[in-house]
């Protein structure tokens, strides 16, 4: 078994279920469709990683879909709020013997397989890496032993995140690395010039 272990957080994709705030502004069948696209760009980036991988969903288990068994284990998440089904995937990551654990989600299109090697590396003598969000969240968090209580107290979903978690780090005495900052993509506004792009071309295939 490989001792190394990327979690990707990964929704079902259905329409007017994904994006809500993008598809506020650009209408669900866009939102569904850069939703897809995000997808793609977290299994490209996650594909060829010499980690072993596990795609958890947010609501079941879904068979011949763009994430390959060949490549990525599947579970579905377990708990009530985000911090809580994050902390069952850590747990359970760590109770199955895996020495580094890096967990991301599906949002950021800047993401690459560079920037998780940089995270598993740092963990061969850290505690903790982190990487940033620019709208105050963040888009990957890495743990070399189980620290459940990162996960407790978190305004989730809001520009509080980041800093919340930082202030952890610091009070339970855990050295940590940083990772550059990237772009999720929440709204519209986060697309950037390729907003209207994405909405005239993408689509569901």
């Amino acid at each position: 078994m490989n001792k190394s272990l990327l979690i990707i957080f990964a929704k079902n994709p259905e329409l007017g279920k994904v994006k809500t705030r993008l598809a506020a502004t650009v209408g669900d069948e866009v939102a569904l469709a850069i939703y897809f696209q995000l997808l793609r760009k977290t299994r490209e980036v996650a594909e060829s990683l010499d980690h072993d991988k596990v795609v958890y969903y947010s609501n079941y288990l879904e068979k011949g879909d763009l994430w390959s068994e060949d490549h990525f284990r599947k579970a579905v998440q377990s708990g009530g709020d985000l911090g809580e089904r994050m902390k069952n995937a850590f747990t359970d990551a760590f109770d199955q013997g895996y020495e580094r654990v890096c967990i991301i989600g599906s949002d950021c299109m800047d993401i690459s397989s560079e920037i998780i090697e940089e995270a598993f590396g740092k963990l061969k003598n850290r505690d903790a890496v982190i990487g940033a969000s620019e709208d105050g969240g963040y888009y990957l968090l890495g743990m070399s032993k189980l620290v459940p209580e990162l996960f407790d107290n978190k305004a989730w979903s809001t520009d509080e995140v980041f800093i919340a978690t930082l202030e952890d780090f610091l009070r339970l005495g855990l050295d940590h690395a940083e990772l550059p900052v990237l772009n999720d993509i929440d709204t519209e506004k986060d697309l950037g010039d390729w907003a209207s792009v994405m909405s005239r071309r993408y689509h569901v295939d």
